[in-house]
This record gives C-alpha cells, sequence and structure tokens, in this order.
C-alpha cells in the first residue's frame, strides 16, 4: 500500500512537472478533440505507456537544462532524459510495455495495437524511428512471464508487470481527460453554431402566417419595446444602449449558455495519477473548469467577428438589422473577455502556488496568453460608447489593432503551447476566415464601382447633397473621400436618397399644391402643418447615386468646401424590408432621416404617407424631386407631435400598417413608445415597427 501511495505521488509529481513545462509537441491533428483527432485511442494502450514514461530505461542520459530536451524524467534526485530512439530500441521498455498491452488490450483488434506501436513507442514526433521490432515480434519474444512489479517512476532495468494501481490510475487520467476535452469542443461548437442557428430560425417564423394582429401584439409585448424604460436609441447615462426586449432575451440566452456550459459536465475518477488523492479531487476540478473557459472563450471569438461585420452572412440570412448584431457583438466580447480572464487567473494561480511561475512566464506561449488576455481586457473599457461616439475614427483604428493582436496572441498561444497537435488552433483560424470574407467582400464591392467622382452641392449651413454619377445601388452605402485625409481607409456610412440624377444636376423646377400662405407659415416655424403633394415638370435623368449630408466636422465639415473630388463608393447595403403586405406605409423622419425612407416610399404599392420634422426648408426643397406623389405633412422648426400623428393614422384604423422612423434617437424612441403603448391597448390595430438608423 505504501508502495501504491509512492507511485501516485511520483506519478503524479512528473505530471505536474510536464505540465508547468506546458510545451509539448507532435504530429498535426485535423479537427477538434472527437471530431476527428483522437487523445488516446487505444486507451489501454496509452495507459501502459503513460505509467512507463516516468521510468529510466538503461539507455536514458543525464539531462542538463536546455530547448532540447525531449522529456524530464527524476531518478534518485537526478534528471534524465530518454529519448527516441531510446525508447525505440529499449528491450526492457519494450517487452514490459508489449506485455502490459497483451494483458489490458484483449477487446483491442492486432492491427490497431500495431498501428498504435509503431506510431507512438517511441513517443509522438512525425520524424521519430520506429520500434526495433512489432508488437507481435516482441510479444512473442517474450519466452518467460515476468514476476517483478514495476512501481511508477522507478528505473526500468528488465522485463516487469506494471502494477493494477498504477495502469489504472494512468487510464483513468486519459480517459477523463480526454472526455472533458471532447466535451470542452462539443460544447464551443454548440455555442458557435447556435449563436449563428437561432438568429435565422426566428428569422424564418416571419414566413409563416401567423394573424397580423397576434403579430401585432407579440410584437409589442415581448420584442420592440426595450427591456427597461422607455429608451431604446438614446444612450442610458450616456454609456450604453438599452437593447429591446427581443434583443434582451437573445442576450439572455448567450449569456445563459455560457454560464450553463461553463459548469456542467465535469467528471472525475479514482484512482488517478494525475491528481492524486492528498491533492483532493478540487485540483482535478479545477483544471477542467480553466481548460473549459479557455476553450469556450475561443468559441466565442468567431462569433463575436461574425456579429460584427458588414458583410455578416446573418445579415443576408435573416431580417435582424446590423445594429442588433453589433450590440450582440459586444455583449459577446464582453463573456469571451470574462472567459480569458477566468481561464489565465486560474492558471496563474496554479503555477504561483506551485512555484512554477518564474520559470513558466518566460515561455513564449505564456507571453502570447498574456497577449490576448490583455488586449481583450483593454478592448472593453475601451469600445464605451462615448468613445465610439466621440473618437470613432481613433476608436476603429485601435479596435482593429488590438483585434489582430488578440487574433495572434491567441493563436501563438496554442501554437507555442501544443503546436498543432488537438486542433485548437482552428478556432482562431476560423474567426481569421470570417475576418477575412468581411475585407474581401469590401475590396470586392470597391472593385466593382472603382473610383467615381463625388459633386458637392451646399443646400444651407446644414446640409449639402452629394451626386455620384455611373453607380447604381440602394439602402445605404460607405464612402470613402482619399484626398480628404491621410487615413485613407475611412469611410462613413450614408442612406442613399435617390438612384437617378437629373441631366443638369440642379434643383430644377419645383411646383406645389400646397397653399402658399400655409406653405410660408410652416417655412416660417410656425404650429401650422404643411400638408403637401409635391410634383415636378418633366426631367431627363440620368443613373446615379444621390447623398443628404448633415455637416458638422471632420469629413462632412471638409466636404463643403468642395465643389467635385475623388470617391470610393462600397455599396450597396442593407436592402430593404418587403413591406408590400401592409396596405399603408407611414414614414415619419427627422432630418436627413429622409434619405432612408425615400426608396421604400417610392417602392411601396399601397397608399404611402410622410410626417417629416426639418430645420429649415432648404432641405424639404431639395427632396422634392424624390419626393414627387407623395402624401406628406412637413414640420420646419418645430416639433412634431408624434402621439398626435400615430393616434390620428392608427386608433380605429381597420387597415395594416408598417410604420418606418428614421430620425434622431429621441424620435425613435418616441415612436416605439406609443406604437408599444397602442399595440398592446388597441384591440385589432395591425401594425409593424421598422427603424433605420445608424448604430454606434
Amino acid at each position: 500500500m505504501a508502495g501504491f501511495k509512492l507511485s501516485i505521488l511520483v506519478s503524479a509529481y512528473l505530471h505536474l512537472l510536464l505540465v508547468s513545462s506546458m510545451v509539448s509537441s507532435g504530429r498535426h491533428g485535423h479537427g477538434l478533440i472527437g471530431y476527428g483527432i483522437s487523445m488516446y485511442n487505444p486507451l489501454c494502450a496509452y495507459a501502459c505507456r503513460d505509467v512507463l514514461s516516468s521510468s529510466t530505461l538503461n539507455c536514458s542520459e543525464h539531462a542538463h537544462m536546455h530547448d532540447g530536451m525531449v522529456m524530464k524524467r527524476m531518478a534518485m534526485g537526478s534528471e534524465t532524459v530518454t529519448s527516441p530512439a531510446c525508447y525505440a530500441a529499449d528491450d526492457a521498455f519494450l517487452n514490459t510495455l508489449a506485455y502490459c498491452i497483451s494483458t489490458h488490450c484483449h477487446h483491442v483488434p492486432i492491427w490497431h495495437l500495431e498501428k498504435y506501436w509503431s506510431m507512438n513507442v517511441a513517443g509522438k514526433q512525425p520524424d521519430q524511428p520506429p520500434p526495433k521490432a512489432t508488437y507481435q515480434k516482441t510479444l512473442a519474444g517474450l519466452t518467460t512471464t515476468p514476476t517483478d512489479i514495476l512501481v511508477a517512476g522507478e528505473d526500468l532495468s528488465h522485463t516487469m508487470i506494471v502494477s493494477d494501481e498504477d495502469y489504472q490510475g494512468s487510464f483513468n487520467a486519459q480517459a477523463v481527460f480526454e472526455d472533458m476535452e471532447h466535451t470542452n469542443e462539443r460544447y464551443g461548437i454548440a455555442l458557435l453554431v447556435s449563436g449563428a442557428i437561432i438568429p435565422i430560425a426566428f428569422s424564418l417564423l416571419r414566413f409563416l402566417p401567423f394573424p397580423t394582429v397576434l403579430t401585432t401584439k407579440f410584437n409589442c409585448w415581448f420584442i420592440d419595446p426595450p427591456a427597461l424604460g422607455t429608451r431604446h436609441k438614446t444612450p442610458i447615462a450616456g454609456l450604453f444602449h438599452m437593447p429591446t426586449r427581443g434583443q434582451a432575451i437573445f442576450i439572455f440566452y448567450l449569456i445563459a449558455i455560457n454560464v450553463i456550459l461553463s459548469s456542467v459536465g465535469f467528471k472525475s475518477r479514482r484512482p488517478n495519477s494525475w491528481y492524486p488523492t492528498v491533492l483532493g479531487t478540487d485540483g482535478q476540478t479545477v483544471s477542467y473548469v480553466t481548460n473549459r473557459a479557455g476553450v469556450l472563450s475561443f468559441a466565442n471569438i468567431p462569433l463575436l467577428f461574425l456579429y460584427a461585420g458588414r458583410n455578416n452572412v446573418l445579415l443576408w440570412l435573416t431580417n435582424w438589422s446590423h445594429g442588433t448584431f453589433l450590440l450582440l457583438h459586444r455583449w459577446v466580447a464582453w463573456i469571451a473577455t470574462l472567459q480569458a480572464i477566468l481561464h489565465s487567473v486560474i492558471y496563474l494561480h496554479i503555477y504561483v502556488h506551485d512555484s512554477t511561475h518564474a520559470s513558466e512566464s518566460k515561455l513564449a506561449y505564456w507571453v502570447w496568453g498574456v497577449v490576448a488576455t490583455l488586449c481583450m481586457s483593454i478592448m472593453l473599457p475601451a469600445s464605451i460608447l462615448p468613445i465610439r461616439k466621440h473618437l470613432y475614427e481613433f476608436f476603429l483604428a485601435w479596435h482593429i489593432l488590438l483585434s489582430i493582436f488578440v487574433l495572434v496572441g491567441c493563436l501563438w498561444h496554442i501554437l507555442e503551447r501544443f503546436q498543432h497537435q488537438w486542433g485548437y488552433e482552428n478556432w482562431m483560424y476560423t474567426a481569421i476566415a470570417i475576418w477575412g470574407f468581411e475585407r474581401f467582400m469590401r475590396v470586392a464591392r470597391l472593385a466593382r464601382t472603382g473610383v467615381k467622382t463625388a459633386r458637392v452641392t451646399v443646400i444651407d449651413d446644414d446640409y449639402i447633397r452629394v451626386n455620384i454619377e455611373e453607380i447604381s445601388g440602394s439602402g445605404h452605402a460607405f464612402l470613402y473621400f482619399p484626398t480628404l485625409t491621410w487615413r485613407v481607409w475611412e469611410n462613413h456610412p450614408f442612406s442613399v436618397a435617390s438612384t437617378v440624377l437629373p441631366d443638369d444636376d440642379q434643383p430644377g423646377t419645383l411646383e406645389c399644391d400646397a397653399d402658399v400662405e400655409k406653405l410660408g407659415a410652416s417655412s416660417a416655424g410656425s404650429d401650422s402643418d404643411s400638408r403637401e403633394r409635391w410634383s415636378r415638370s418633366p426631367t431627363k435623368t440620368k443613373v446615379g447615386l444621390t447623398f443628404l449630408v448633415r455637416t458638422k466636422g471632420g469629413i462632412t465639415g471638409q466636404l463643403r468646401k468642395h465643389i467635385s473630388l475623388p470617391v470610393l463608393v462600397e455599396s450597396a447595403y442593407g436592402p430593404h424590408e418587403d413591406l408590400s403586405q401592409y396596405s399603408l406605409l407611414i414614414c415619419i423622419a427627422g432630418g436627413v432621416g429622409i434619405t432612408a425612407c425615400v426608396p421604400y416610399l417610392r417602392a411601396h404599392p399601397g397608399a404611402t404617407k410622410l410626417f417629416w420634422g426639418a430645420r429649415s426648408r432648404s432641405i424639404i426643397d431639395a427632396m422634392a424631386r424624390s419626393l414627387t406623389g407623395v402624401e406628406q405633412e412637413t414640420y420646419v422648426g418645430k416639433r412634431m407631435n408624434i402621439t398626435d400623428v400615430l393616434h390620428r393614422e392608427l386608433v380605429g384604423s381597420v387597415a395594416s400598417v408598417a410604420v418606418l422612423v428614421s430620425g434622431p434617437s429621441e424620435m425613435a424612441d418616441e415612436v416605439r413608445y406609443v406604437l408599444g403603448e397602442l399595440g398592446r391597448q388597441q384591440k385589432g390595430i395591425k401594425v409593424k415597427l421598422l427603424e433605420e438608423a445608424f448604430s454606434w
């Protein structure tokens, strides 16, 4: 019994010594553990080999600490090295291993044992020498049955029997460890796949023939309102946006699934040569917990890259907005970062406790792990809303730079630790592929349009119009003005206001059937509404894009100083949602938010109404051609009473109505709140809310 305890302690010490060196090499694996990669198969043979690996052989050499050592062993207080060539040729080792395998691997086919023997007896390297004899020949060479029992860690000078206690301890250790690693990968796959599949599945529900009244009630109770309070687009305390209830449900799922998968499915088994009883079961479980946190953090990284991209395939497969995915990106980033910190802190505690931190922290895998965790931790506070909003270009630059360091750090953390043995690096390759696809699509969109000329027309002190000829598109586009800044990569999103241009590029002659006195009162900012139906004398047109821009500082401010300049157009994004099933489309716009409404107004087959608030008359005049034939109310220099507008149009209506809002955050939140109240309180109302807005 005393010998068994000693063997367990020696084996455990050796395992911790090997783990503390935390650098291993071996053949390349393909896939993930449990999905193309097997760690210990056949397990019985690996268990035999694991017990013998702690013994000094006749051909082992005394080691000096150097980078090229193959494996450290403790024998009589001195460190020794056993080379692959030594393992492949030592008779005592080969005979003892063959006898152990024959004793414990009755259920394994001979061909499988021979394959294991040829590939793993000398070690795990791809270029190691083969054993001097096959498994069957080695076993046949045993003329007598060994009688001496080997205690793990003792010298192996002749053929011996591996004790049942040592064998079982190694068998349990490897069986549970591989099971835990397989579980980690399975949970990581479930996390990544569900994060992509669930949005698609929920989006497909819109094709089911639910009654419109029922859909309205459901959306007004569970999807559209803010999770708490009345503000969604307006920042809370200037720091963050309150998610809608629908967004909050999915965010709750992401948090819950990560917490659950980080907390369940752990196993332990005794005896265990890697975690002996004297160290406690907690040591075994803690090791599994920190590995789980690391794998789940890796699995979340491709997901957060997927959510961040504007060429996100989920935008093509769902009706979720880019703003929603950006919100999810930020939440997944928090989750992945906390998991990375947990993984790092627990391992730091283990190495400090084992007094190996001083040497371990100098290794490359450790340094790269610190780089990745530190960059992820810095990105969180450096990405808060005030920074994104007021220092967006600088935020974007360092965000991309730190993201590169995260990917490189995580990748080299794995490659320096395991090389390509266990497939952990595939999580990073997946993230790199997603990001690479995103960047490739941006370049492809730019290459498709080439360099164009933007012609700038000043509308008033607040607004300008940008026309770009010989290009088509819809939704919104990202415009690059490389001659305005040394940051040639800088781009800004703008909604497409029109897809045709007048040949003379002039405002043209406006014809309006509105009452002149009412028009004048509205322009003067009185309390009167302006109900107008614009028309225009026929004008020759050509293909092109029109953008209305409210100038502030930065690039938009510089545009006012130019008449024409080169532009790169990355388009088109944000295909419009089909609203043809709704008999009435109501658009509520504020300022340049009108540009997101125009394509809907022009394409809708049913009735349309526009309610538009603007600072000045100039922008209304500039958009007159695009709004020909649209019934509209304009509010110049005064606040629109959104509650009155929506009550007037919806209460008592039997029509199905789509309400599109595009404007300031406060306007969007008020429309959302009023529609929610009407949908919950009014019977028979049939309404859908659609919000068009850029999200920081």
